[in-house]
């Protein structure tokens, strides 16, 4: 979810407003944190059995919409979308899985800075994210940057400062488990 706000927050840059359809876990307050305006957000929680539909209009009104799993992308329906977002210049960002998209990418690694054996401050988390597509985008590049940083804010790393490859001091956010945090103080 970091990422894929980070990603609308950059796209949303002076535009006209964003969406989002199937992404009830969304909060508002993380939204604005990465620099979603929320008077220009749409969210749209439950879209039902129309989903597509739902984000084939919203693509025609918003240039950014986010989706979140809202099931099978049947191959008809998946390429009405590129069309409608083709012909729209709309983004479509999708939390998870989307058959037929040009680029994925995934948070690969990530390390918390600021907590030392159990207790401390969290200042930010460094992570490594994993870019990878179809054509010219089929060699898999990669960036680190804080998600979020010391300020809250998105950002590249410093040279130099990659996150470290060290399985055992790296999460595996790839397969969905998370360090344990505890609240000290």
């Amino acid at each position: 979810m970091p990422l894929l706000l980070a990603l609308a927050a950059e796209a949303s840059v002076g535009a006209a407003g964003w969406a989002a359809v199937g992404l009830p876990q969304m909060g508002a307050l993380a939204a604005k944190s990465v620099g979603l305006d929320l008077a220009s957000g749409l969210w749209v929680d439950e879209p039902g059995r129309q989903w597509a539909q739902v984000v084939a209009t919203l693509a025609e009104v918003v240039p950014v919409v986010l989706v979140g799993q809202l099931g099978t992308v049947p191959g008809q329906i998946a390429r009405r979308l590129a069309a409608v977002l083709r012909r729209s210049g709309s983004v479509l960002l999708a939390a998870g899985s989307w058959d037929g998209a040009e680029v994925r990418m995934n948070v690969v690694s990530a390390v918390w800075e600021g907590v030392s054996e159990g207790h401390g401050l969290l200042r930010g988390r460094r992570v490594r994210v994993a870019a990878v597509g179809r054509g010219a985008s089929a060699v898999p590049r990669y960036a680190d940057m804080w998600l979020p940083g010391p300020d809250g804010r998105v950002a590249p790393l410093p040279t130099g400062a990659a996150v470290p490859d060290d399985p055992a001091t790296v999460p595996d956010v790839q397969h969905g488990e998370r360090p344990v945090l505890r609240v000290v103080g």
